[in-house]
């Protein structure tokens, strides 16, 4: 999933999340003091190694890999996810005998990026780390990420992958991390209530829709209760991102923030009246939760939620496109993680690391990264693999998520760092929860994303200069 931890801010009626879909950590000059300034690379930046650090403490080697170039590969999944990982690791392990890889996993995106923070200061560092879209950036700035252009060649570059997750790995024209557990948000819907009252069993295409279909929906009785057609969250900043762009607005264009203006304001008073005036929806503290229980026939998630819902709902589960309004169909955020090289003492690790990211990128990897995890398949040649679409024939919604792919694309520069991610979470949660008044909640919101704009404008123009 790609939404805030509920962890760090607070709001009126909920605790907010405190970490970003993309950008930079909060405290990152404090947090990298011990290997360099966020905002300016040390002077060893440009080079392909770094004296003085050598590889964190590894797990014990099986006797039939020993004498190996060793890779240690930090992995923020748990449970299902990092074994299917394991798997592709040992897969690796054994198609060929001057390389092991081995994974651990560290508990989430926060906690990886917190470890290795740790494990710069103490010069001791994995050699392959997985980043939450661009929060790569902290170490990037700190000289800490082995460029990958130099890896590349005819079978295994930028090029094999799908082109719309690309554009997140790269900074000032360079590449620091592809591809690999990716994502978009998809509208989840309970396709047998649909069903029942006759509803398009597709689902609805615009917002337009879900509020001609609301009165129909509240016909049902959940618990004494009217069955809602939506239940937002709390934390809705990246589903958000795609709801500006379907009312014809965006967070920023390029560095210019434009969260303040029109179709913004037609956007959330439409959300303030469809909950509050309507009442065809609200703001659950978990809307997955409360989609599951039946109480609600609608919510967001991530692709990377499709797998979980596949095996949880006792319904017939619904997934389309995220809602439109201006046009039919919207542009989505895009999300999840990818992969990097952290520098090291060591370039024959860094070598090493890349053979096994080349590994990772083989169509069939890829396809059955994506089969058993629910992540959407990053190669474009997994695409059209037969074990993809096998699945896609099995389980429609797989293929829903797949399409979607063509609208995908990088959320806008302004919702890059912590603090205006986390803002607009709280802008929304007042709208949604407490029917504060849009214009004075965006003016608040307006001001506190042009001041982190214009913060951290050095660094931004860096990282999209080619």
């Amino acid at each position: 999933m790609t939404q805030l931890d509920l962890s760090m801010v607070s709001s009126r009626r909920t605790v907010l999340g405190g970490l970003s879909l993309l950008g930079l950590g909060a405290g990152l000059g404090t947090a990298l003091a011990g290997c360099g300034s966020p905002n300016a690379a040390p002077e060893d930046a440009g080079a392909t190694t770094r004296e003085g650090f050598s590889q964190a403490a590894l797990p014990s080697i099986p006797e039939k890999y020993q004498g190996r170039t060793n890779v240690l590969a930090w992995f923020p999944w748990t449970g299902g996810s990092f074994e299917a990982a394991e798997r592709l690791l040992t897969k690796f392990n054994d198609s060929q005998d001057e390389i092991f890889a081995v994974a651990e996993s560290q508990g989430g995106f926060v906690p990886t990026n917190q470890k290795l923070t740790a494990a710069l200061q103490a010069q001791a560092v994995p050699d392959i780390v997985a980043f939450s879209d661009v929060k790569w950036l902290q170490f990037y700035f700190a000289g800490a990420l082995s460029e990958l252009d130099r890896f590349f060649d005819d079978e295994w570059s930028l090029d094999v992958y799908v082109q719309n997750f690309v554009k997140e790995g790269v900074a000032a024209g360079k590449t620091y991390v592809v591809p690999f557990a990716r994502s978009t948000p998809l509208f989840y819907y309970n396709k047998s209530r649909y069903t029942e009252l006759g509803l398009p069993e597709e689902g609805p295409t615009t917002w337009d829709d879900l509020a001609e279909f609301a009165p129909e929906l509240q016909t049902i009785d959940v618990s004494g209760k009217p069955l809602m057609s939506f239940a937002f969250g709390p934390v809705d900043n990246w589903f958000g991102q795609a709801e500006a762009w379907a009312w014809g607005g965006a967070f920023s264009e390029g560095l210019d923030v434009t969260i303040n203006e029109d179709p913004i304001h037609d956007w959330l008073n439409w959300q303030a009246k469809f909950i509050h005036d309507d009442n065809f929806a609200y703001m659950a503290q978990e809307p997955g939760t409360d989609f599951q229980a039946g109480v609600t026939a609608g919510c967001h998630g991530s692709t990377g939620s499709l797998m979980g819902f596949e095996s949880s709902v006792d319904f017939d589960l619904g997934a389309a496109f995220l809602l439109g309004k201006v046009e039919d169909t919207t542009k989505v955020p895009t999300g999840g993680g990818g992969l990097a090289i952290v520098k090291s003492e060591s370039e024959e690790r860094q070598n090493a690391a890349a053979e096994l990211m080349r590994f990772l990128a083989e169509p069939e990897n890829a396809a059955t990264w994506h089969v058993e995890t629910g992540y959407l398949p990053i190669v474009n040649e997994a695409l059209e693999s037969e074990e993809v679409l096998a699945l896609r024939e099995e389980k429609p919604n797989f293929g829903v998520a797949v399409d979607q792919l063509a609208n995908a694309q990088t959320a806008d520069e302004a919702g890059w760092y912590d603090t205006s991610t986390v803002a607009v979470a709280e802008a929304l949660a007042r709208v949604y929860g407490d029917n504060a008044d849009v214009a004075e909640v965006l003016d608040e919101l307006e001001t506190i994303m042009v001041e982190v704009v214009e913060d951290h404008r050095d660094e931004l123009e860096e990282v999209l200069s080619s």
